[in-house]
């Protein structure tokens, strides 16, 4: 089996120049913005800072996480955190778990905090890690390792059934998530990778006491599609494209689970590719947008490159909230700015 910064090596390089989107989409598209030809504001009246978790953001985005540990995702994670840092949004590490194994990756992940002093940085490690024997002292270390202001912790079911070698068991995990949340001493968040997070998991991670959870839902980057690329059995390959597509849409996971939830911080990401679709997303009840693929290529470039797509973002949003008459995101939450197309 490969070790675990080998296969984040190739993760990073199938999402860097393989097709790994699914061709399902969010969900998004069935739902449209009432245009107001008297919006009764000025562009410039538009404000889109925003708070999560007790911190002030300048805009209602999070960089969400990609890199695990391989060489290249030092300069990746460096433009990232940095972009991050000039623009005051936080980011989330990929999987620390190569980090606690070979510390030799420990620095593409120390030069987040490094470049991003003035921001909401999050540490990351799967969760069904708490069943192979991690707990509070490992969480700690990957917390520690980037000065975290809290910590994800990933749900990949369907990528681990599909990996050689992957962490299927799941038992007992809302238990061992609600023993970290109580005794880490900083924020747990939760978070799919792509296959989207019902109500029923909503409740449990709630019940468990994490403090917010992205529903990460279907309709962007397919992990069982990169793991079907990766394999080198036939028959887990074909298992990995049959599942290429499973999964909540984004838009009916943060539907389902604000409705279940009204008061838990929720992030959205999976599929958000422009500033109009992470409106939509906002409007339906998301306290932040997760970005990740639509910034990997430009944060393999500089951290300008990754700047300019959050800025392109950053204004598609605002013109949107500006049609609709929305002066800052309470009002666009608040608001009947949307009417769903189902039919």
């Amino acid at each position: 089996m490969k070790s675990t910064t080998e296969r984040k090596r190739e993760h990073l390089e199938i999402c860097l120049h393989e097709p790994v989107e699914m061709e399902r989409p969010t969900g998004f598209e069935h739902y449209r913005f009432l245009h107001e030809a008297l919006p009764e504001i000025a562009p410039e009246d538009v404000d889109i800072r925003t708070a999560f978790l007790g911190r002030e953001l300048a805009m209602p985005f999070i960089i969400s996480s990609m890199t695990g540990g391989a060489a290249r995702g030092l300069e990746i994670n460096r433009h990232l955190a940095a972009a991050a840092n000039a623009l005051g949004i936080p980011m989330a590490v990929g999987s620390q778990r190569a980090a606690l194994r070979h510390p030799e990756a420990r620095q593409s992940f120390g030069v987040v905090r490094e470049v991003a002093p003035d921001v909401p940085v999050y540490a990351n490690l799967g969760a069904a890690q708490l069943n192979r024997g991690y707990g509070l002292a490992e969480l700690r270390q990957v917390i520690g390792m980037i000065d975290a202001d809290g910590l994800f912790l990933h749900l990949n079911p369907l990528q681990e059934a599909i990996q050689e070698g992957g962490n299927t068991d799941y038992r007992n995990l809302a238990v061992r998530i609600g023993e970290v949340a109580r005794g880490l001493g900083r924020p747990v968040l939760a978070k799919e990778v792509g296959a989207g997070i019902s109500p029923r998991t909503a409740r449990l991670l709630s019940d468990s006491g994490v403090a917010a959870i992205d529903v990460s839902g279907a309709g962007g980057t397919s992990w069982s599609k990169i793991e079907a690329l990766r394999a080198e059995e036939p028959a887990r390959r074909q298992l990995g494209l049959r599942f290429a597509e499973w999964g909540i849409p984004t838009a009916q996971s943060l539907v389902l689970c604000r409705a279940e939830l009204p008061g838990m911080p929720l992030i959205a990401s999976g599929g958000i590719r422009d500033g109009i679709t992470a409106a939509k997303a906002l409007a339906l009840g998301a306290d932040l947008v997760g970005l990740a693929l639509p910034l990997l290529s430009a944060a393999d470039v500089s951290q300008e490159a990754v700047e300019d797509v959050l800025l392109r973002f950053a204004r598609e949003l605002r013109l949107a909230m500006f049609l609709v008459g929305a002066r800052d995101l309470g009002e666009l939450r608040r608001g009947q700015h949307l009417v769903a197309e189902l039919s």
